[in-house]
């Protein structure tokens, strides 16, 4: 995999998960990792972490949510680097609830994160990446990307608008600029997106889930990614869909 190396990523939601494991393990093959995310004082310890370990890290305090901030974000990024090669579009909120509880204002902050900001990241890298006719894109949806759980039906529906993105932009960018890109959809992962559910109930059932099942780490999720990464270059590794083995649904 040593082609990705000296190559620059920017990470999203990189404070914490997936995400903070995600650049670790991409500075650890030698890519010069842009870490973005609202908690500066988390990506400033990440990157110290990084640094330690020999690899480049760029602390970028950026909310995917506001297009000026992401943009921004993007050219500091290019700025210190010189380039975008890697895209891992990986913050996200699940604040689960049902439907007749009308939690409105849960709905639209996922439809904000989960898919605005997504398509903000995305908007902002491509100009570089189609300059360079070169780039990797990774999303990250979920098995709710392909499947729907009730008490999930908003999260699903984010998810779902995801994969069928990531799908769209590998094949309007792949043959004329150059770029690939790879919708990643994980199952049960131990990570803090569990924090955001407010209604006890099923925050109680998310808790019971982790005595039933062995979580995936972030790190499976991150070497996976990195596999896609190391991919050769006329390989699309357009969809992985990663689950702990004792997860039967």
């Amino acid at each position: 995999m040593t082609h990705i190396q000296g190559k620059v990523a920017l990470v999203t939601g990189a404070s914490s998960g997936i995400g903070a494991a995600t650049a670790e393990t991409l500075a650890g093959a030698g890519v010069k990792v842009g870490i973005a995310a609202r908690r500066k004082g988390r990506l400033d310890a990440l990157a110290a972490t990084i640094r330690d370990k020999g690899g480049e890290a760029l602390p970028i305090e950026m909310d995917v949510t506001d297009v000026a901030a992401v943009e921004a974000g993007v050219k500091k990024l290019i700025d210190a680097y010189g380039s975008i090669d890697i895209l891992v579009n990986n913050a996200g909120l699940m604040p689960l609830s049902d439907i007749e509880k009308l939690k409105t204002d849960e709905w639209a902050r996922m439809v904000d994160v989960n898919v605005k900001g997504l398509f903000n990241t995305t908007a902002a890298v491509l100009p570089q990446m189609m300059k360079q006719r070169s780039g990797h894109i990774f999303n990250m949806s979920s098995i709710a990307g392909r499947k729907v759980f009730k008490g999930l039906t908003v999260y699903c529906a984010t998810k779902h608008a995801i994969a069928a993105f990531s799908d769209g932009l590998r094949m309007e960018l792949g043959a004329s600029h150059n770029i690939r890109v790879t919708c990643i959809q994980p199952g049960a992962v131990d990570t803090e997106l569990y924090e955001s559910i407010t209604d006890e109930g099923y925050r109680k059932q998310m808790e019971e889930l982790a005595d039933q099942l062995t979580f995936l780490k972030p790190g499976d999720i991150a070497d996976t990614i990195l596999f896609a990464a190391g991919a050769p270059a006329h390989v699309n590794v357009a969809e992985l869909f990663v689950l702990p083995i004792d997860q039967g649904w």
